[in-house]
């Protein structure tokens, strides 16, 4: 690792990268939640379901402008919960890592 960092190639391309990231993340668009609280915020249910159909909402998303994979109007932690357990059930979730090679 000592010889990773001597390298004087290396740490100028980091360094230039973490400039660039800074920038572009700089000019990110900020989102208006405003016109998103029309109704009542999403909770763990909305999130299990969301967690779900991620990858569809995903496809879906970059073809269309107003559909989103993740909801801007939630309650908070219950939401997030339910959207990671949804889409570890999707996936397989634990039972993938736990098989026998």
């Amino acid at each position: 690792m000592k010889n990773l960092f001597k390298q004087k190639t290396i740490l100028p391309s980091i360094l230039l990268f973490a400039v660039f990231a800074l920038l572009f993340t700089a000019c990110a668009d900020v989102t208006n939640i405003d016109a998103c609280k029309t109704t009542d915020p999403y909770g763990f249910l909305g999130g299990l379901w969301h967690g779900i159909i991620a990858p569809v909402s995903f496809f879906i998303s970059l073809f269309m402008d107003d559909v989103a994979m993740y909801a801007i109007n939630n309650n908070g932690g219950w939401y997030d919960f339910g959207f990671v357990l949804g889409a570890g059930i999707l996936f397989g979730g634990s039972s993938q890592a736990s098989k026998r090679k």
